[in-house]
């Protein structure tokens, strides 16, 4: 899921990451946030990987 959301939002990627992370606490899904606070990891280790690489 990382990956799918890294190719359509690109650097902004985290920023929509966070918000929905965001949106779900304050929403009291604890499962969503866990679910997206996995996905923010990968994310940030995607995201780092990409910008060794370049």
């Amino acid at each position: 899921m990382a990956s799918m959301v890294l190719r359509q939002h690109g650097e902004c990627a985290p920023v929509v990451v966070a918000e929905r992370i965001g949106q779900l606490a304050s929403e009291g899904k604890g499962e969503g946030v866990a679910l997206w606070k996995e996905v923010a990891i990968r994310l940030d280790r995607l995201m780092r990987s990409e910008g060794a690489s370049q």
